[in-house]
């Protein structure tokens, strides 16, 4: 497979990882020696991801100034901007090129995950939309007290562990999932999986069991920092 479509969600402000996002935009943040967006685009374009769009919005003119037209990375990289955030899914609205099949992901995301073989997984489910899970584990920090319908205690958990199957923010959409999203209106990811269980559309969910961080949690970026540079041969090759 090649000439395979992405695009990558890279118009958030970051407010999660202030200060560090009050000079640069999330997708920029550097993990090593490359700004996390770099190693996305370092990881897609041998998968066959050859057209890569970045939706963009806030400091849109570093993305521009930093990527150009892609071809450092033997990519076609092209642009769409926001002119108001439209949340998750509802840039794609603005894109009006997107073939049948194509992924959609986050631009702040550190994995080791195929995007190959998850492209060649949603096209085998012949569902609408792909989700990339991952499984993390919560921890609560308080002793939880599970009570009756007479408030008696039945049973008692001192800080517990909680697993949690998450949404990856790695998806593959099929082009008729768009029918659903309004024009210029904030979209998020969580209206558009509501929307298609509302009308029983099939949504396919692909557990990864390798390596997965949100670098927009500053706990998980301070991980990546640590981690990159030993592990940097499990995310690209040079």
């Amino acid at each position: 497979m090649s000439n395979l479509r992405a695009v990558i969600l890279a118009g958030g402000k970051g407010t999660r990882l202030r200060p560090y996002t009050v000079v640069l935009p999330k997708p920029l943040m550097p993990v090593g020696d490359y700004p996390i967006l770099e190693v996305i685009i370092k990881q897609l374009v041998p998968a066959g991801f050859n057209h890569i769009t970045l939706a963009i919005n806030h400091q849109a003119a570093l993305f521009r100034t930093f990527f150009g037209d892609g071809e450092k990375w033997n990519a076609n990289i092209d642009f769409s901007l926001e002119r108001e955030p439209l949340g998750t899914m509802g840039p794609l609205k603005l894109i009006n090129d997107l073939p049948d099949d194509f992924l959609v992901m986050n631009g702040d995301i550190l994995t080791d995950l195929s995007f190959k073989e998850l492209y060649a997984n949603h096209l085998n489910s012949g569902a609408l939309l792909t989700i990339s899970s991952y499984k993390r584990i919560q921890d609560i920090d308080y002793g939880v007290l599970e009570v009756n319908e007479n408030r008696l205690l039945s049973e008692f958990k001192e800080k517990p562990k909680i697993p949690f199957e998450v949404s990856m923010g790695i998806y593959i959409l099929n082009k008729k999932a768009l029918e659903l999203i309004p024009e210029n209106k904030y979209y998020g990811f969580d209206h558009l999986v509501l929307d298609l269980l509302r009308t029983d559309e099939k949504i396919n969910v692909v557990l990864h069991e390798g390596y997965w961080l949100d670098i927009g949690r500053p706990d998980d970026y301070m991980k990546a920092i640590d981690e990159f540079d030993s592990m940097k041969h499990i995310f690209i090759n040079e």
